[in-house]
Formats: structure tokens, C-alpha cells, sequence
């Protein structure tokens, strides 16, 4: 087992860059399928990375960056012994933020999942280098302006786990208002950076609690 520090997150306010990378492919999916309420059980676990392709609740993990949006972003992903690593580099465009995002579906066809039992989002998190931050992406928000938090971890090459409230969770430019925690379709882990870098990080565990 691997040594872990404890942290619970309180959200500060200056989350405007956060929310912008909270942009996932799970917003896509919308297009194609019913984003209709739709209340199910959930289980706590998300991912535990013992699946090289696929989280917890048996659906492919998603992957995406600001090629998307006009930059030149590079990442990586590599699977093993339940962990995922993550590394690349973030290329911005001109006047953009530089982001790269890891989905993790609650649902196959992105219908919304009720996550109400639940009073936030647990990860296990090792960060080498970067910002990371988290998203709880739900349905009701069309804007890609969803709830979200920075991670609070130190660069210490260490594992840690961090508790992030649903109720310190906010939107950036939108007007605030509490996470609807029914609708909830997805979470995204984002590196993100206003300038040229390079990020690197590990996952261990994903999950409410």
C-alpha cells in the first residue's frame, strides 16, 4: 500500500481558468444521445484503474485536449498495476488557456446518474509536476461552465488522498448555483496551464464518498 496524506478541499474563489478546462468529451456525447433526467443507483467507486481501458463502472475512459480548440497540446496515458499516468505537454493556443482532460463517464450514453447520496469526490493523487483540477460535470449545465475545484496536492512525489465537497464546487462565469448532484454525467481531471509546460501526474483512485 502506498503512503497517503489526508486533505479535504475548500474551494477558493478564483476558479475562472478551472471551470473553462472543465470543457470534457462527455459534452459531446449529449449531442448524440437523451440527456433526460434519468435517477440510478450509483456505486461509490469510479475507477480504481485496474482496467487499462476501461473506469469502474465498466466504460471507456475518454481523453481529451485543446487540439480541439486550436492548440497543440501532447499527452500520454499508460495503465499498470492500478495506476494511471498521465504526462504530456501543454501547448496553448494564442489567448487560450492549454488543457488536457481525462473523462470519466458515470454512463454509457452520458445520461445523468444520481450521485445525491454521495458528499463529494475522493481521489488518490500522486502530481510530479502541473495544476490538476476536477469537474463534476452535469446536464443541466450547457455551457461547459460546470462545478469545479482545483486539487490541492503538493509537487512531493508522494500518493494523497483529497475529499472535495460538492458544496465547495462552483461554476466561473455563470451565476452560482448548488451542484444539482442528480444530473451528474461525467468527471474530468484536468492539467491545465497559461503558458507552455509540461505536466505529469498519477492516478491511483476515483470515487465518491
Amino acid at each position: 500500500m502506498k503512503t497517503r496524506n489526508t486533505t479535504t478541499h475548500v474551494l477558493n474563489d478564483n476558479l475562472s481558468l478551472t471551470a473553462l478546462l472543465a470543457f470534457s468529451l462527455a459534452s459531446f456525447f449529449c449531442v448524440f444521445y437523451s440527456c433526460a433526467s434519468f435517477a440510478g443507483s450509483l456505486n461509490a467507486a469510479i475507477d480504481d484503474f485496474s482496467d487499462i481501458k476501461d473506469n469502474s463502472l465498466g466504460i471507456p475512459r475518454q481523453f481529451i485536449n485543446d487540439s480541439i480548440a486550436g492548440g497543440s497540446t501532447t499527452t500520454e496515458q499508460l495503465v499498470s498495476k492500478g495506476v494511471i499516468y498521465l504526462t504530456g505537454e501543454l501547448i496553448p493556443a494564442r489567448g487560450q488557456p492549454g488543457w488536457a482532460s481525462t473523462v470519466l463517464p458515470l454512463d454509457a450514453q452520458s445520461l445523468p446518474q444520481d450521485a445525491s447520496a454521495f458528499e463529494g469526490i475522493r481521489i488518490v493523487i500522486k502530481v510530479n509536476s502541473g495544476s490538476i483540477s476536477i469537474s463534476a460535470n452535469s446536464t443541466e449545465v450547457t455551457n461547459f461552465d460546470y462545478h469545479a475545484a482545483l486539487v490541492p496536492v503538493a509537487n512531493d512525489g508522494e500518493f494523497h488522498e483529497v475529499k472535495i465537497p460538492f458544496n465547495s464546487m462552483k461554476r466561473a462565469w455563470s451565476e452560482q448555483a448548488p451542484l444539482n448532484t442528480k444530473t451528474i454525467n461525467s468527471l474530468s481531471i484536468v492539467a491545465f496551464s497559461l503558458q507552455k509546460s509540461a505536466f505529469n501526474f498519477e492516478l491511483d483512485e476515483v470515487s465518491f464518498y
